[in-house]
């Protein structure tokens, strides 16, 4: 078999995997479960390619992506019920239904406008949807569409966009520090305690309050907690680099030494970063 740039010789491979005896043994036995797993994992790994700059990666990662599409699609089909052209109709009727200030009659409008019509047409969406499926509209809700799914901080995030756009939200980010400051002390009550679930709360409360932080920051939690592992990484390899020299391993030293060669390793980051 020879690589093509056809979409559709991605989907007739995918159709090929998927075909009982002749095809793969791991595939037949997935499902549209098993594979949600993967699909959020690739996605990730598009968000890693683009933090670390790397076009070339990048474009593997998305192709990876788009697997898991055509994956989702293959599995459909085989139920009747959509198959791969009809996910890229829907999308692309989508695209031009949302956009009526590019496609349509409601040209020049400013930004402010452009988003509050999108929003109105995701609301008239989600009352046919419900329409079609012969079923009632679910009572609309300022929160409505932030995904259970998504990462925590993220949709913690969207949730209280959502909100601010009625007002309720702070308008000063000093007392949004205030909050997070409040919420570490619930958390250290409650480890005093020992109570879990309560410890489990507190800590979940802490983190809302730090991604309400982040937002009123300007900053992307999830893109900060992946530069905090990232640099926790960094700096632990250089601890077991400095061990290693010395023909030794972390199981070999103490907590004090390997804080001082932590300490070492950042200081030289902050060096070279002068």
């Amino acid at each position: 078999m020879t690589p093509s740039r056809d979409i559709s010789r991605l989907i007739e491979i995918m159709a090929a995997l998927r075909t009982p005896v002749t095809g793969c043994p791991w595939d037949l036995e997935q499902s549209f479960e098993t594979i949600a797993p993967f699909t959020i994992e690739e996605a990730y790994e598009v968000a890693d390619a683009i933090a670390r700059g790397d076009l070339v990666d990048l474009r593997d990662e998305l192709g990876d992506l788009l697997l898991q599409v055509v994956y989702h699609a293959r599995l459909a089909e085989e139920r009747d019920a959509f198959r791969f052209e009809d996910v890229v109709e829907a999308i692309i009727a989508k695209l031009i239904r949302r956009h009526p200030h590019v496609f349509g009659d409601a040209c020049d409008l400013p930004p402010d406008e452009v988003k509050a019509l999108w929003e109105t047409i995701k609301t008239q969406e989600k009352a046919e949807r419900a329409a079609a499926r012969g079923g009632p509209a679910e009572a609309a809700s300022i929160l409505d569409g932030a995904p259970a799914a998504l990462p925590g901080l993220t949709r913690a995030v969207k949730l209280q966009q959502k909100a601010a756009r009625v007002g309720f939200d702070w308008d000063d980010v000093a007392l949004v520090v205030g909050k997070v400051r409040e919420e570490a002390d619930e958390v250290a009550e409650a480890v005093a305690s020992g109570d879990k679930d309560a410890i489990e709360d507190e800590i979940g409360d802490l983190l809302c309050a730090v991604a309400n932080l982040a937002r009123h920051a300007g900053v992307d939690p999830e893109a900060a907690i992946r530069r905090s592992n990232a640099k926790f990484e960094r700096r632990f390899r250089a601890i077991e680099a400095s061990l290693a020299a010395q023909g030794r391993t972390p199981a070999d030293s103490d907590l004090a030494e390997m804080d001082a060669l932590w300490n070492e390793a950042k200081a030289a980051e902050r060096r070279a970063a002068e």
